[in-house]
């Protein structure tokens, strides 16, 4: 696991024991376990900033953790997939926005699953295989440097994942390549993520990569921003 993942963990247990010290009545221990807890975070963001890395995949059932303006009903709603478009997916973990999207587009359109480890594209095959659903392609890379064409996707989106990627602006930049001009992106970031990017960041960061913001579902601390290549 990353180094970070760890620390995550210990700040998630430290905070417990100080909520069951407080609820036992012991003040003093509750806030020396809560500044624990807090350290601990701090860390984990520190790392996770400093050494960007992919969720492993045993970590992968984290991702089925209720999140918020991250549904899948959501980002359809920001995403708008049609029939016969073909639509990028950066990142698809399990597969919770993947069957979705890929049924939206149905039955001319394709869905591209990209990730760098292979066990999490196996994970989203055999889930839609199970589902009849027939129209992902999927392929292990580098987000870094796409392996596709200019202008070929519709539109394209990544789900938790840009804060993951060690040159990001890098990752940008390239799916502004691949998009077409009247394309749409679309970035999920969710606050209790260790690489948690702001909105205001990630406006910047796209503007650099030549995005400009239209929208968002969500607040600041859950949301699904859409951008277009400017």
């Amino acid at each position: 696991m990353r180094r970070h993942d760890w620390t995550g963990f210990g700040a998630l247990a430290a905070f417990i024991v100080s909520v069951i010290a407080l609820a036992c009545g012991s003040l003093g221990w509750a806030f020396v376990w809560f500044v624990m807890s807090a350290g601990a975070a701090l860390l984990t963001r520190y790392w996770s900033v400093k050494y960007p890395a992919p969720m492993p995949h045993l970590l992968r059932w984290t991702l089925l953790v209720p999140r918020g303006t991250h549904s899948p009903d959501h980002l359809k709603q920001i995403l708008e997939p049609h029939g016969g478009e073909r639509i990028l997916e950066i990142g698809p973990g399990v597969g919770i926005h993947s069957l979705p999207v890929a049924s939206a587009v149905a039955p001319d359109g394709q869905l591209d699953v990209l990730d760098v480890q292979q066990a999490m594209l196996d994970d989203v095959l055999r889930k839609a295989s199970q589902a009849g659903i027939a129209n992902i392609t999927a392929k292990q890379a580098d987000a870094q440097k796409l392996p596709y064409g200019d202008q070929v996707f519709d539109a394209a989106y990544l789900i938790g994942v840009l804060g993951e990627i060690p040159d990001g602006r890098a990752t940008l930049r390239e799916l502004r390549r691949v998009l077409k001009p009247n394309g749409r992106l679309v970035v999920g970031e969710v606050f209790f993520d260790p690489d948690f990017i702001a909105l205001g960041s990630l406006t910047d960061r796209t503007r650099e990569a030549g995005f400009a913001y239209e929208r968002k579902v969500g607040g600041a601390l859950t949301y699904l921003a859409r951008f277009r290549p400017a």
